[in-house]
This record gives structure tokens, sequence and C-alpha cells, in this order.
């Protein structure tokens, strides 16, 4: 069973600031030996350069850079990929990158530039759990490991 996963994570250069966010994890080494990992970036999925601008959700949902340059489309483009990727693959599970406006799936920053920190999630994980996929941050591993063994074996009553 395949893991989407951000490539940044995998330590790809991909970010807006043309780094990765490389995690280091026995998990993700095993799933990554085994062909189970599929990375993904939305966000040069929907066009963006590297490295570009930062983007923070607005509270009307737009997404803008630091110097308030709308890239909604190109986020919004890049969601609809990896909705369409983990359809085509059957994917279930997402590890994504916690704080991105596209990945964030438990906290993103709240759209001020001004560093600070709400709960709430990236647009691609909004598209992705629409389409039934558990997502899980980097911080998460064990529960996404935990979860892909239940899947696996068949043993996913209650989740």
């Amino acid at each position: 069973m395949k893991v989407l996963i951000s490539a940044c994570l995998l330590g790809e250069p991909v970010r807006y600031d043309g780094k990765g966010k490389p995690v280091t994890s026995p998990i993700l080494q095993q799933w990554q030996q085994s062909g189970q990992l599929l990375p993904f970036c939305p966000e040069l999925a929907g066009g963006l350069p590297v490295p570009r601008e930062p983007a923070e959700i607005q509270p009307d949902h737009r997404i803008v850079t630091h110097s308030q340059l709308d890239v909604t489309g190109a986020f919004e483009l890049g969601a609809r990929q990896a909705q369409k990727l983990v359809q085509d693959h059957g994917i279930k599970i997402a590890i994504m990158t916690d704080l991105s406006p596209s990945c964030g799936s438990t906290h993103i920053y709240d759209g001020s530039f001004g560093g600070r920190v709400v709960e709430g999630e990236g647009r691609t994980v909004q598209y992705l759990r629409q389409a039934g996929v558990r997502v899980f941050s980097q911080h998460q591993i064990d529960q996404a490991w935990q979860y892909w063994q239940k899947q696996v074996t068949g043993c996913d009553k209650g989740l």
C-alpha cells in the first residue's frame, strides 16, 4: 500500500525557501526502501517556482504571498492533482508537512505573516480528506504506521 508524503519531508529542496525539511524515521526509511512512499509537492504541481515567496491562507480562504500576490489558483491546482493521484493509486494514507498552506494537517499560520500558528489545515489536506485519505503530520509517523498496519491487515474497524 502506497503512502503519499510531502516531498520536502524526504529532503527534496521544494519548499518556498528552496530547502527540504527532512525527517529521520526508521518507519519512513522502511517504507522508502520498500518503494511504498510516493513523494509529492502540491505547490510545485500547481506551477509555483522554487524558491518562492512564503504564502499563507487568509481569513477569506484565499492564499496570498507576503507581498499580497494571490496564488490561490496554483494551490487549488496542486490540491486537485494530489486528490487525483491518491484516487488513481488507491492511496489511503498521507504524511504531510504541518504549518504549510498546502500540507498542514493540524496547524497552519494565521495569515498575518507574523509567525502566529492556529489550528487548521492546508488546501491539499482538505482535498485529500475529501477523497477519504487519512492525513498525518510529520510528527505523527508512529500513528501513521499503526493506521497503515491496520489497513494492510484489514483490521480497520472503528477507525
